[in-house]
């Protein structure tokens, strides 16, 4: 594994918990097991944070409020929007507060990766047809290799957490995706499995087979390697 151009980016993985996410304890379980890893591994473990102003300043237009004009998601003045106490940082990894959805938009989270000569992004986090997936597409527009942990990424029903991972797949070209398991056996540097798309769009969908296809990009039988 090329330690010293990845980095492992946690997205939002916040005590929110007004979306009603799916899964949130197996999420939390998958990335606790993983950063140890990470670390040991001496690759940079970053999080990133949604933070809504209590007085509005810089909230996106149409943001949901409360009855007092205050934010209804991640606002300031909660413990909302701190990171799952089981997960914790370290003062030696790095927490990136972000404004927007995208981790990549007005934050220093590209100068950070840059600084670190960071290539490959090992990436998860909720919700996954929001802020992680416009991370995502954010972060291969700026040339990255991106590394999807599929059970450390949840939305608030399996629809919007299917359909998002599926169109990921279909246009992020350099994208492969890993289980926690597998990406665990990739760190200690045994053989692994990951799906990786070998042709563009190739994961079409319609809501009949959007399982299947799923079950496809999920649950590999080939592509292992070493």
């Amino acid at each position: 594994m090329t330690n010293k151009r990845s980095a492992l980016v946690l997205i939002d993985l916040q005590k929110e918990s007004n979306f009603g996410l799916d899964d949130m304890d197996s999420i939390i379980e998958n990335t606790k097991k993983i950063i140890p890893a990470f670390r040991e591994a001496d690759i940079p473990v970053i999080y990133t944070r949604q933070i809504n102003r209590v007085d509005g300043a810089g909230l996106s237009k149409g943001e949901p409020l409360n009855e007092d004009g205050t934010p209804y998601f991640y606002n300031a003045a909660s413990d909302q929007i701190e990171i799952f106490d089981e997960i914790q940082p370290l003062d030696s990894d790095i927490v990136i507060d972000k404004y927007r959805w995208s981790a990549f938009y007005e934050t220093s989270l590209d100068l950070m990766l840059k600084s670190l000569n960071v290539e490959h992004l090992y990436i998860a986090g909720v919700v996954t047809d929001g802020c992680l997936m416009t991370s995502v597409f954010d972060a291969y527009f700026r040339d990255y290799q991106i590394n999807l942990i599929h059970d450390m990424c949840g939305a608030s029903n399996e629809g919007a957490h299917q359909a998002a991972m599926l169109t990921m797949t279909n246009w992020v070209y350099n994208m492969k995706i890993f289980s926690t398991d597998e990406l665990m056996k990739k760190l200690n540097g045994e053989a692994h499995q990951y799906f990786q798309a070998d042709q563009v769009d190739q994961m079409q969908f319609t809501a009949d087979t959007m399982q299947a296809k799923f079950n496809e990009i999920t649950n590999p039988t080939s592509s292992t390697t070493v």
